[in-house]
């Protein structure tokens, strides 16, 4: 586990997306496991404009998305097949049939779960996977307790994550109680993990994911036993990390760190 910690958001965003460009550079057709939420939104708009103005191709890419609210059709304004238009496919070069985003309205939710990880499989696996992190510490839609060994498959969310995401939705009501989630596991065999933070309010989240105890209580924290996780944190979201000031001397003296550092 890699911490790097900037004092701006875009700064995380231009951080990430370079370690996203690097991985479809050297691997044109390779496969992206992709988050939704305010926070990878940065990450998104710098990969637009790497396609737009150093012809980033994302031609031959396939992409997976880590989950889909249950109940909302692909149109829906808050549905995040709608989100991953709007914010990122619609801006570049991906093929629709290389995109694969859960359904929220699949009669049938066991056999889309089982064919979709059949399909990741199918691709190859996930080589580089986006994350974002609640506030509680989950990543995807794997809410506390969530068993550790997990694929996917419907989770009911928590009253947290509702709370969180009513800010998205008109009132709280309408925040949908069950969603289709990559599991903890689909997640951890991804070659290459990126999870971006910023904010004050995912501090205890981080340190808990960091520094604390691999625990289902915290499904982020499973990344501390991923070979290749990197993550990218503004000086808020780093702002209860006891070792902060080590991570930061890691990074200032890594080979090829700017002079100085």
């Amino acid at each position: 586990m890699e911490v790097f910690v900037y004092q701006k958001y875009d700064e995380i965003s231009q951080a990430s997306a370079k370690v996203v460009a690097d991985t479809i550079n050297s691997k044109p057709n390779a496969v992206l496991g992709l988050a939704t939420g305010s926070t990878p939104l940065g990450l998104y708009k710098e990969l637009a404009r790497m396609h737009k103005e150093e012809g980033l191709d994302f031609s031959h890419v396939r992409s997976f998305n880590l989950d889909e609210y249950v109940g909302l059709s692909p149109d829906h304004p808050q549905s995040y097949h709608y989100f991953m238009h709007e914010n990122l496919f619609k801006h570049i070069n991906i093929e629709p049939q290389n995109v694969h985003v859960p359904s929220g309205t699949t009669k049938n939710y066991q056999a889309f779960c089982e064919w979709y990880e059949q399909r990741i499989e199918e691709c190859g696996g996930i080589d580089v996977q986006v994350l974002g992190i609640g506030s509680d510490g989950h990543i995807a839609f794997n809410e506390p307790g969530s068993s550790l060994g997990s694929r996917t498959r419907i989770k009911t969310l928590s009253k947290e994550t509702i709370e969180d995401n009513s800010r998205f939705f008109d009132k709280k009501e309408d925040v949908p109680i069950y969603a289709i989630t990559m599991g903890v596991g689909t997640v951890l065999e991804a070659r290459k993990v990126i999870l971006l933070a910023n904010g004050a309010n995912k501090a205890k989240a981080i340190a808990d994911a960091i520094e604390g105890p691999v625990s289902c209580m915290c499904t982020a924290s499973v990344l501390q036993l991923h070979p290749d996780s990197l993550l990218f944190l503004d000086t808020d979201a780093a702002g209860k990390l006891k070792m902060k000031d080590y991570y930061e001397w890691i990074q200032a003296k890594k080979p090829g760190a700017p002079a100085g550092s």
